[in-house]
C-alpha cells in the first residue's frame, strides 16, 4: 500500500465539510485517496450513514476528480478513528472541531482526546476553510522539549509540497540554562529547513513559556498564517505542568487558524519524507 491516504472523520455538519475541504486540497498535493469514516453507536443508523457517505463520495469524487473511499463503523469515536487510520495505513487525520462550545459531534477537549491517543498526525480544523494554494504559512512554536525537533519532517514536506514559508517562534526565556537549551532547538531547525532550501524566519518571543501559547496564538493570528505545528504533550509535558491546557487552547485558538499535532515518538529519527512520493 504505497499511495498517501488521508482519513477525514466525518459528522456531516459544518465542521466536517471544512475538514472534507482541508483534505482535498491536500490530496492533491501529495497525491493521496480521501477515506471518509462515520462512528454511529446503533445499527440502526447504518443504511442512512452509508447513504450519506456515498453521496458525500460521488460529489467529491465528481467535483474534485478524487478517490474517495467510504467507512461507516459502529463503536466509539474515541476508539474508531485511530484504529481505522492503522488499518488503511493513513499518512494523516484531518478531522474538525466545534472549538469550545457546542455538544455535536467533538468539542476542543473532546478531539484532543482522541488527537492525544493517536500514532498518526492530525490536522484539526474549526470552521475557517483552507485557502486556494493550501498553506502557505506555516507557525513551528519550538519550546524547550527535545522531541519539538520530531516535527520538523512532516513540516519540510508540507512545506515543499506548498511552497510554504515556515515561522519558528521560541519563548523568550531570560535564564542561560533554558536560552542555551532554546538555541540548540533553534539552530537544529534552521539547519534542517536550510538543507531543504525551504524559506523561513525566528521570532523570539517576548513571553516565557509559562505563557508561550499566547504568545504563539497571537503571532499566528498576526502573520495570518494558515497552519499552526504542535507536538502533543499532554500527559507529562512541561507545558502541561506549568500552564495547562496548551493543546486545548491551540486547536480551538479564536481565529480558528488549523493545528497539525504529532504525538512524540521515543528513539525517533528523522528518515526522509513522511509522505510517499
Amino acid at each position: 500500500m504505497s499511495k498517501n491516504r488521508i482519513l477525514v472523520p466525518t459528522d456531516f455538519t459544518k465542521v466536517g465539510d471544512t475538514a472534507m475541504n482541508h483534505a482535498v486540497t491536500v490530496a492533491k498535493a501529495i497525491d493521496a485517496d480521501i477515506h471518509v469514516l462515520h462512528v454511529i453507536a446503533n445499527k440502526k443508523f447504518i443504511s442512512e450513514t452509508r447513504l450519506k457517505l456515498d453521496t458525500l463520495a460521488s460529489r467529491i469524487e465528481k467535483e474534485f476528480n478524487l478517490k474517495v473511499h467510504t467507512i461507516a463503523r459502529i463503536g466509539s469515536i474515541f476508539e474508531d478513528i485511530d484504529e481505522v487510520a492503522t488499518e488503511i495505513e493513513a499518512s494523516l487525520i484531518i478531522m474538525g472541531t466545534h472549538g469550545l462550545r457546542g455538544m455535536q459531534f467533538l468539542t476542543g477537549s473532546r478531539a484532543l482526546r482522541i488527537v492525544t491517543h493517536s500514532t498518526i498526525p492530525f490536522i484539526v480544523v474549526q470552521e475557517r476553510q483552507i485557502r486556494e494554494h493550501g498553506y502557505d504559512d506555516i507557525v513551528v512554536p519550538l519550546d524547550l522539549h527535545k522531541e519539538t525537533k520530531q516535527k520538523l519532517a512532516l513540516v519540510a514536506d508540507m512545506a515543499m509540497y506548498f511552497d510554504s514559508r515556515i515561522h519558528l517562534i521560541s519563548p523568550g526565556e531570560t535564564d542561560e540554562f533554558l536560552k542555551n537549551q532554546l538555541n540548540r532547538n533553534i539552530n537544529f531547525a534552521k539547519s534542517f529547513l536550510s538543507e531543504r532550501e525551504i524559506e523561513f524566519n525566528v521570532t523570539i518571543a517576548e513571553e516565557k513559556s509559562s505563557n508561550f501559547v499566547k504568545a504563539v496564538v497571537a503571532h499566528a493570528a498576526k502573520i495570518d498564517a494558515d497552519l499552526i505545528t504542535i507536538m502533543n504533550f499532554y500527559e507529562s509535558g512541561l507545558m502541561n505542568i506549568i500552564g495547562g491546557g496548551y493543546e486545548q487552547q491551540m486547536i480551538t485558538n479564536e481565529s480558528q487558524i488549523p493545528v497539525l499535532c504529532l504525538n512524540p515518538v521515543d528513539n525517533y529519527k528523522i528518515t526522509g519524507s513522511v509522505f510517499t512520493t
